[in-house]
């Protein structure tokens, strides 16, 4: 159709698209790096490094480092909608005495799509990538996954067992699930929870809504109907205005086309058994409240970790979906907790 219209016309169209593209590229960029009142959330104030990450099929990943080069390593993996913002709280709180390696998972934030379709093993190929470009030869860091960031790690220890014991010295995993996503998910009310009508029975969430809810394509703007739902569904809602402002802000830098993407990919995940594959110490939390990934999933792959003998802990936090945001002194004072198990052993052995 376009190679009809006249050359003029086609540039016209070319230029007015770029030109949105650009204006919605920079309005996201906008949502993710506000200030919503809590020092906590706001850009990190240590200086980045940028390491350029490219993958087979061609996506630009945006890898951000932090801190020290010569101290020990933490790689954060964000979840579905999110990005490298996603973790102020935690690059700010560690930063200064860690090196923070903080990635968008492909089509989030500023990393591009590549040409490969979305699935789990792409995303395990992504990040062995930024571990590959973001650590030196023998080094090993703590890998921290959240959501989809912590169903990237499982895909990866799944995919790539041998590199598990070679790069990383210990896993956080929170909010996080292996499989069953839409069969254990409470976030529609009334389905998948015990009702008294059913005599305590759940009435179970049908495939086609949970694929419905994730994988349509729609704009959260900022109004209160929206705010409520998000503070309801995803967070809680006791949960603060500036912690709420800011989450949402970072959820909302993500494009439509990408949430959708990745939610129907989430509407199908089947990791199975492979957290097993997790040789390192493996911390597992969840939240009392987390509607999106309830607890039961955190306590299957705590039992699956249990059995395989690299189970470090199991906690539930006081939090809806965005523990590490909702509660982010309690689950900082847990990643510390990872961090001081894996040095003390190397001061012992030094």
């Amino acid at each position: 159709m376009r190679a009809m219209l006249p050359a003029t016309v086609n540039d016209l169209v070319d230029t007015v698209t770029t030109r949105i593209k650009a204006g919605l590229a920079a309005h996201r960029a906008d949502l993710r790096t506000r200030t919503h009142g809590v020092a906590a959330f706001d850009p990190p104030s240590v200086p980045h490094e940028v390491i350029p990450v490219v993958t087979a099929d061609g996506a630009s990943l945006r890898v951000h480092a932090y801190g020290p080069v010569d101290a020990p390593v933490i790689v954060f993996a964000h979840g579905w909608t999110c990005s490298i913002e996603y973790w102020n709280a935690q690059i700010n709180a560690f930063a200064g005495e860690y090196r923070v390696i903080a990635y968008d998972q492909r089509g989030h934030g500023e990393s591009t799509n590549g040409y490969a379709r979305p699935s789990t093993d792409l995303l395990a190929d992504d990040l062995c990538d930024v571990l590959d470009a973001a650590l030196l030869p023998g080094q090993r860091a703590v890998l921290v996954g959240h959501s989809m960031g912590g169903m990237t790690l499982i895909a990866w220890a799944g995919r790539y067992p041998e590199r598990v014991a070679e790069q990383a010295a210990a896993v956080l995993l929170t909010n996080t699930g292996a499989h069953s996503l839409v069969e254990v998910s409470t976030m529609v009310p009334g389905l998948n929870k015990p009702l008294r009508l059913l005599r305590g029975r759940a009435l179970p969430s049908p495939d086609w809504l949970g694929k419905l809810i994730l994988g349509t394509p729609v704009v959260f703007p900022p109004i209160a109907p929206v705010r409520w739902i998000f503070a309801r569904q995803v967070m809680t809602l006791d949960t603060t205005p500036e912690k709420l402002s800011y989450a949402l802000s970072v959820v909302r830098g993500c494009p439509m086309m990408t949430r959708s993407r990745y939610g129907l990919l989430l509407a199908a995940l089947h990791l199975g058994d492979a957290a097993s594959n997790f040789t390192v110490p493996t911390t597992v939390l969840a939240g009392d409240r987390d509607d999106m990934t309830p607890a039961i999933h955190a306590e299957r792959l705590a039992e699956l970790l249990s059995k395989a003998g690299t189970l470090a802990k199991f906690a539930v936090l006081p939090t809806g979906h965005l523990g590490n945001v909702e509660r982010y002194d309690l689950f900082n004072r847990e990643l510390r907790e990872v961090l001081a198990s894996v040095r003390e052993p190397a001061r012992a052995s030094a």
